[in-house]
């Protein structure tokens, strides 16, 4: 197990994640606004135990990915867009032994919650089209993690965002928050899985669109003959071209990765806010292992706020149990308590402890910068390393801050085969020596395969904060579901959820709907 571990670390410290074709499109932005939330049960017993039991996956074979072939139902049909991604895998076999190094610790927790929802196993896959299995993943449109969730389709399918954590990288609840997703589109387009992935990727309103307009003019209205963004009408295809490789990989010739049908994590509830170097060590793991293992937190420690879930690897999930609960809470984070002075004010105190103002708000639950003589405040403490870490940590985070109210946003850029300096700041219209600044390097230095670079993008407008809020609207002559949703700028699908509405309902006037809205978008 160790040296499986320092294998995946060495692996995702190197891996790139825009290399070839698949990552062309793996960002993919998602336009549905369900406000459907994601409930993550955690135990509140005193005792830490591990949340799921080692055992095999049902199945015959003892490599997930056999066993995935095994269980797949999606019919691939012989055309040539699945040909064409079909053949640029067989022309690349080096990149599914990439990718399935990264998928290697998280694929069989995948796997189980699929069959938990009793859904398709081909969804195991789209991690594989989303982020090439790189949890870290982050497009230029913002989407995370493995399932390449936006941050607003993240809120609202649970997946807190803020400076501790971000649910879109938590292996278990954005695979959950995808996995509920896909149901809630399969359902809300005619139990199509072609429709509902497609989708996924360009928005339930966009295919639902285009299925309309080819039955208004008497055309097949399939998944294939749908007019579609590009990426989208390349997006589905991948999916079902790796599907028929892995189905029929001896045809091709492939030889397929071996990933053990083992659980080699699990979960573990620690109860309360933790240390991650504390982690690590009751582990026997180093503090990159931990943090690498448990993608969603941004920093050294677990949020006070939770979720308080760690992924442990099974053979020592139940000594690192053990050892934690014999540890009380108090101790498994340091912290210092401090009284505010005459004189004091929130930057000086974070900068004489090397933290950070949204750092010590967010910690003591600050609405503002605004402090009282003699209130106290509770300031995180961590080792050398970890404080190094933490402060330039919360250095990016505050420029990112500043950057974004100047209307500027950061992009996070992943080098591809003969990309330079000159072409990224032309497809970002900055200039070389700004992004040479930015990363601390020269502007005449050759860029390495998969090195990231930091660019600051200026927006064409800074958007404001929306306030979303409840209203109830009393339906009136010649409205329809279509024309609200329209109205209030909101998705079709969620204005269907929110009042329990069959998809072809009519309407009634006088009747009232129950609608989220975001003030900023609603129409006059």
């Amino acid at each position: 197990m160790k040296f499986f571990l320092s294998v995946f670390v060495l692996f995702l410290v190197t891996a790139c994640t825009s290399t070839d074709q698949l990552d062309e499109s793996a960002p993919s932005i998602k336009k549905s606004e369900a406000k459907q939330q994601v409930t993550l049960s955690h135990s509140t017993e005193q005792e830490m135990v591990p949340l799921l039991l080692e055992k095999p996956l049902s199945g015959s074979y003892d490599n997930l990915w056999l066993k995935l072939a095994e269980g797949f139902k999606f019919e691939v049909p012989d055309n040539a867009r699945v040909a064409k991604q079909r053949n640029y895998f067989l022309k690349h076999p080096n990149h599914l032994a990439q990718v399935s190094k990264r998928a290697e610790p998280f694929l069989y927790l995948i796997i189980e919650q699929i069959e938990a929802k009793n859904l398709p196993l081909e969804l195991a896959l789209l991690p594989v089209v989303e982020s090439t299995f790189n949890p870290f993943a982050y497009s230029h449109s913002h989407a995370s993690g493995l399932w390449q969730f936006m941050p607003g389709t993240g809120v609202r399918f649970g997946l807190t965002q803020d400076w501790w954590y971000d649910g879109r990288r938590d292996i278990y609840a954005s695979t959950d928050a995808a996995l509920t997703y896909m149901d809630i589109l399969h359902k809300y387009l005619d139990e199509d899985w072609l429709y509902a992935l497609a989708a996924y990727n360009s928005g339930e309103g966009r295919v639902e669109r285009a299925v309309r307009a080819n039955k208004k003019h008497n055309k097949p209205a399939d998944y294939w003959h749908l007019s579609l963004p590009r990426e989208t009408q390349e997006y589905v295809p991948k999916l079902l071209a790796l599907v028929d490789i892995l189905r029929n990989h001896k045809k091709y010739g492939i030889e397929l990765p071996v990933i053990a049908n083992k659980q080699v994590l699990t979960y573990v509830d620690t109860g309360s806010q933790l240390d991650l170097a504390y982690a690590a060590k009751l582990a026997q793991l180093s503090a990159a292992e931990i943090q690498l293992l448990n993608p969603a937190f941004n920093h050294w420690a677990t949020s006070p706020d939770g979720p308080h879930r760690l992924l442990i690897p099974t053979e020592v999930a139940a000594q690192f149990s053990k050892k934690l609960a014999n540890t009380a809470k108090n101790e498994r984070i340091r912290w210092s308590r401090y009284k505010v002075r005459s004189g004091d004010n929130l930057g000086f105190i974070a900068r004489n402890n090397g933290t950070t103002i949204n750092v010590l708000k967010q910690i003591n639950d600050l609405d503002s910068s605004f402090i009282k003589i003699g209130q106290p405040l509770l300031i995180p403490i961590a080792s050398k390393t970890q404080q190094g870490d933490l402060d330039r940590q919360a250095k990016r985070f505050e420029r990112q801050q500043v950057a974004v109210k100047k209307g500027k946003s950061k992009v996070i850029y992943t080098v591809s085969e003969g990309d330079t300096l000159w072409d990224i700041s032309r497809n970002f219209d900055v200039r070389v020596k700004e992004v040479a600044k930015w990363n601390t390097i020269k502007s005449t230095e050759p860029l390495q395969l998969g090195q990231k670079l930091t660019v600051w993008q200026t927006l064409k407008s800074t958007p404001k904060k929306n306030a979303t809020r409840r209203m109830t609207y009393q339906v009136r002559a010649g409205d329809s579901l279509h024309r609200i949703a329209s109205k209030f700028n909101v998705k079709l699908v969620d204005l269907v959820r929110w009042n329990e509405l069959n998809k072809g309902e009519y309407i009634q006037p006088g009747q009232k709907l129950e609608l989220y809205i975001e003030v900023q978008k609603s129409s006059t």
